[in-house]
């Protein structure tokens, strides 16, 4: 029976090829969606994935959908936190507003999610967990305390949770993307843009599968001696 992956913003962008390469390795794939109902009838449509509407910055949200995958589909063996949103603005401008609405979905999730599944797979002696950072978390970016503090707060976070984790054969790792060509780096107005390819080394933006192939290498059965890890898929803009 192949082992049941949750993945979270998993209808659109980044997450939609997340959860397009899981299901090709083999995955049992439930992906969630937040809001866009018409995005993910057509994701599942085209992909045969399940689709679950819940807030992930709401931990009875979480738990609720979570019983409900237990109870339609299975228990969750392979947890990636990928829902993230951006309320970008100077310290001057930010509202506290922004700053609670970036925190409680891009880093609470993960504690959401985590908290929901760990003891499931503690039990099972089995899970892999890849929380998804940014470049932004590691290097800061003009405008984006709320984010970067967030992403920041992931890489700590999967370091402590993994070594939680690790005697029970749950792995929990990070991974870090650079810009990648989604709907959101494509509304950057061009001369930016090409500002910011400028800057990578590898001379182009990142693709979702870039980072898609990332997560299924981390989440692989055979991937048991990769934790507290974050990897860089950033085309070499930031290396440490």
């Amino acid at each position: 029976m192949s082992r049941i992956a949750l993945v979270t913003g998993g209808t659109r962008g980044i997450g939609a090829e997340i959860s397009r390469e899981l299901k090709a390795a083999g995955r049992t794939v439930v992906a969630n969606y937040a809001s866009n109902d018409a995005a993910a009838a057509a994701f599942r449509e085209e992909t045969g994935i399940a689709v679950y509407k819940f807030d992930v910055s709401d931990f009875q949200a979480c738990k609720d959908a979570v019983d409900r995958i237990h109870a339609e589909i299975g228990k969750i063996e392979i947890l990636v936190n990928n829902a993230g949103i951006t309320r970008d603005s100077t310290m001057t401008r930010m509202t506290r507003d922004m700053w609670d609405a970036v925190v409680d979905t891009n880093l609470g999730s993960c504690f959401n999610l985590c908290k929901l599944v760990f003891d499931d797979m503690r039990a099972a002696k089995f899970g892999r967990i890849v929380n998804i950072g940014s470049l932004n978390g590691q290097a800061g970016q003009y405008g984006q305390v709320n984010y970067a503090a967030a992403k920041s707060g992931i890489h700590g976070f999967t370091k402590a949770l993994a070594q939680e984790g690790a005697k029970f054969g749950i792995t929990v790792n990070a991974v870090a993307p650079g810009y990648v060509d989604t709907e959101m780096v494509r509304a950057v107005p061009e001369d930016v843009l090409q500002k910011i390819i400028a800057r990578i080394p590898m001379g182009r933006l990142g693709h979702a599968d870039d980072i898609a192939r990332g997560v299924v290498f981390l989440t692989a059965d055979e991937g048991d001696f990769i934790t507290g890890s974050t990897l860089s898929i950033n085309g070499g803009q930031h290396m440490y």
